[in-house]
């Protein structure tokens, strides 16, 4: 993965993926969940939060990415990523198929590559203020650009918490989790990403569009 940093181009060979699920910091909203998930007979997770570890070469660069049918969405997630002995700080989408998720959650986020910014900040530089950087998705729905998705990461577990339940070794990447869907869970071809920084005044932004393949029966 060739990453950027003040111009500064960062190569880092990501060899292990993780996803973190059920990250939301209010317990009482995730367990809420939960239960509705469970009314549809979606299984409820084993622990809170749940890593799902996925082969690392689904987390990709191209602005172009394929997928089975169209039942798939994203979702707008920070990226951890460990590299020349520290914590990065990026913006990527955990894409899931959401008709697959009903079966199995960790088969669901296996199926669908992770579409990855290629702008990186260290960890160390918004430690003072992480509650306060804004997450943004856009989708291209009806011929316009609707909100899909906002929020600060005060919605999901500290980060530095999510790496204690799962250490992040050299070279090791984690998403990790996501905000309510603006008007329910669906999918999108296009989208649009932004990881903002109000203290600091800089974002990263990630752009991607999805092609649907045919089901074959």
């Amino acid at each position: 993965m060739n990453f950027t940093y003040l111009d500064n181009a960062i190569t880092i060979p990501v060899n292990q993926l993780i996803v973190a699920g059920w990250t939301g910091r209010d317990r009482s909203a995730v367990d809420h969940h939960i239960q509705e998930l469970a009314a549809i007979g979606i299984a409820p997770p084993s622990q809170v939060p749940l890593y799902y570890r996925v082969s690392q070469n689904l987390l990709t660069q191209d602005e172009q990415v394929q997928v089975m049918g169209n039942t798939s969405s994203g979702e707008v997630e920070p990226l951890l990523v460990r590299a020349d002995n520290q914590l990065w700080l990026g913006l990527a989408s955990d894409h899931t198929d959401r008709q697959l998720e009903a079966h199995s959650v960790a088969a669901s986020k296996q199926a669908c590559v992770k579409p990855a910014a290629r702008e990186i900040w260290p960890l160390y530089s918004v430690e003072d203020h992480m509650d306060e950087l804004k997450l943004t998705c856009s989708i291209y729905e009806n011929n316009v650009w609707v909100t899909y998705q906002e929020g600060t990461l005060a919605n999901i577990q500290p980060l530095q918490q999510l790496m204690d339940g799962a250490p992040l070794p050299e070279n090791g990447a984690m998403l990790c989790g996501t905000l309510g869907a603006i008007g329910g869970v669906r999918p999108a071809t296009r989208y649009h990403m932004t990881l903002e920084d109000p203290v600091l005044e800089r974002s990263i932004q990630l752009n991607y569009q999805v092609s649907e393949l045919p089901v074959i029966q």
